[in-house]
């Protein structure tokens, strides 16, 4: 906080729901509005540029949902959830001290919510953010797109675009149609998120889009190598083997 002002950013996709926010925040007057964002993007940008301390965030929107929004930017400020997010969620923002407000909310909720956010501005757990997001992403659905910051730029890339993912240390290179990315992310965090159906890990180095591939073929005692639809070969363990053979 600057001195005894709260700089806070609204993001929501409906201009009612800002509106309202900022009618409610206008009774307090520590806090600052320091941007209203419409979609992720635009919030993603605000929060890097200006560093506010607390972000008013709505879960469901275009471009970017909210956590697509935090994983971006990162864990600096305290973040309210205003949402209609399903029950799972609202449980494991309640276990981690994330505050949510649950539409439709009226003022005193706000109020209490700006109470609660004030007292852990500075105070934030190392990885509280990123421990949520996997708790989130753990009860929830399957990644349908993977978000790779590059400097100032964001890569949106659909699963399905996705060839195979190949394990870097501690990061994962994305391989789609020629083109390569790289998340720092391991492969066994994301094998959890990717839909267990169509992405299997081969390879303790790799994980395969099933839809890219060809045909299997034998490589030594108990190995094969995975021929993909553009040529590529790809080693199959033993393990991963067997976790093919009943999607086959």
């Amino acid at each position: 906080m600057k001195g005894n002002m709260l700089d806070v950013v609204i993001v929501d996709d409906e201009e009612p729901a800002r509106v309202f926010l900022r009618e409610c925040l206008s009774a307090h007057p520590e806090v600052r509005i320091v941007a209203e964002c419409a979609n992720g993007f635009e919030a993603v940008k605000a929060v890097t540029e200006l560093k506010p301390d607390l972000v008013l965030l709505d879960v469901q929107m275009p471009k970017l949902d909210g956590f697509e929004v935090l994983e971006l930017a990162g864990s600096g400020p305290a973040v309210i959830f205003t949402t209609a997010f399903d029950q799972y969620a609202l449980r494991a923002f309640e276990v981690h001290a994330v505050d949510y407000l649950l539409k439709p909310f009226g003022p005193e909720r706000l109020a209490r919510a700006l109470e609660t956010a004030r007292g852990r501005i500075g105070k934030e757990r190392p990885g509280e953010v990123g421990a949520l997001l996997d708790e989130v992403r753990r009860r929830g659905l399957p990644l349908e797109r993977i978000l790779i910051r590059d400097g100032s730029r964001v890569h949106v890339l659909p699963v399905e675009k996705i060839d195979y993912v190949e394990a870097q240390d501690d990061y994962a290179c994305f391989r789609s149609g020629g083109r390569s990315f790289l998340k720092q992310e391991t492969l066994a965090a994301l094998e959890g998120q990717l839909d267990a159906r169509r992405f299997i890990r081969i390879h303790r180095s790799y994980i395969l889009n099933l839809d890219r591939l060809a045909r299997l073929e034998p490589y030594a005692k108990d190995s094969r190598v995975a021929i993909l639809a553009d040529g590529t070969k790809l080693p199959v363990s033993r393990a991963g083997y067997e976790r093919l053979k009943p999607l086959l």
